[in-house]
């Protein structure tokens, strides 16, 4: 199973992609574990990714999109992955289609967390990450609603879309993509 996480910063992204991970015997690829552990041990990319991150810009995309090849790499995803924090723009999005057909590989859902902008502004206070400072977090909030959304018109068109309500309990949102995902299956 390969799967992404979508949705704004707060939506609760990198909890259900931990519980698909362990319910689903898959790795979980986390972008922002991957930019903070090479921006604080000095990679060539971490060094290239630093200010943007610092600033609470996204990544440019060909960084994001080498960050992901590298990852993909790795022979721990050979039977699937689930990947929160990107595609995060419609082009990375069609890059990453690009690159898991270089590697013989096919996305099977794109997961939307669907949550309010006010709801993901408290989520995003109430979990103190470093990074989380009220103006970061309102400027990834104008650049979700800037680059991200178009990402649900390139996967709904292409049918690899699931919605799901984010405002749920953490546990209510990973049985609504579970069953989703088996209903799929199915049909």
């Amino acid at each position: 199973m390969r799967l992404i996480i979508l949705g704004g910063a707060g939506a609760g992204k990198g909890t259900q992609a931990q519980r698909l991970s362990s319910c689903l015997s898959i790795p979980w690829i986390s972008t922002g574990n991957i930019l903070r552990d090479a921006v604080a041990t000095g990679t060539k990319l971490g060094k290239q990714a630093q200010t943007f991150v610092e600033k609470g810009e996204l990544v440019p995309d060909e960084i994001m999109i080498e960050f992901m090849r590298q990852r993909l790499l790795l022979s721990d995803v050979v039977p699937g992955w689930v990947i929160d924090g990107y595609p995060r723009t419609a082009f990375q999005a069609e890059e990453l289609d690009f690159l898991l057909a270089d590697l013989g590989q096919q996305l099977d859902w794109a997961i939307w967390l669907d949550v309010p902008e006010s709801e993901l502004e408290v989520r995003c206070l109430t979990r103190g990450l470093i990074d989380d400072q009220p103006e970061i977090i309102q400027r990834r909030i104008q650049l979700f609603q800037e680059r991200t959304i178009p990402i649900l018109d390139y996967y709904g068109y292409r049918q690899r879309l699931l919605l799901i309500d984010g405002v749920l309990t953490p546990e209510q949102v990973e049985q609504s993509i579970l069953k989703k995902i088996s209903q799929t299956a199915v049909s």
